[in-house]
């Protein structure tokens, strides 16, 4: 599986950053879209489902990318899941919480959005999902007490 992450430079020194790897099998995307938790902005859908325990790795975040027909031929679905790979390359190791897997759906509206609107969509996203800043992934324990 293709990893993406690395450290990032803080006050104390260097933190380490949780890894993100590619949601691949049909399955997986499914198992995020029957939770039904999800939040669409003009320029992304976020999915967000828990990830299962027999592939539960702390820190790291799955992330599945799609993009349909409706949002354009295959080069413009391929330029949509571009950018959205790299706004999530450069929001979700730092904001979104370790232990989800995510599935973020290109819209018509991807290619065309300003990057850096695309970047407040994302964030704005996570941020109504209850997953901004999480950075210790729920125990049972906690997740029991909600």
């Amino acid at each position: 599986m293709s990893q993406m992450s690395g450290t990032a430079n803080s006050k104390s020194g260097t933190q380490e950053l949780p890894f993100i790897e590619r949601l691949k099998v049909r399955s997986d995307f499914l198992r995020v879209a029957a939770t039904r938790r999800r939040c669409a902005t003009p320029g992304l859908v976020l999915q967000v489902a828990e990830t299962p325990q027999e592939q539960l790795n702390n820190g790291v975040i799955r992330v599945g990318f799609t993009a349909s027909r409706k949002v354009g031929d295959a080069v413009t679905r391929n330029r949509a899941r571009r950018r959205l790979r790299e706004a999530v390359r450069q929001v979700m190791p730092e904001h979104a919480a370790p232990g989800r897997d995510f599935v973020v759906i290109a819209r018509a509206n991807t290619v065309r959005r300003p990057f850096n609107d695309l970047i407040a969509d994302l964030e704005s996203a996570l941020q109504k999902l209850d997953v901004w800043g999480d950075t210790i992934p729920p125990t049972p324990e906690a997740e029991s007490a909600r």
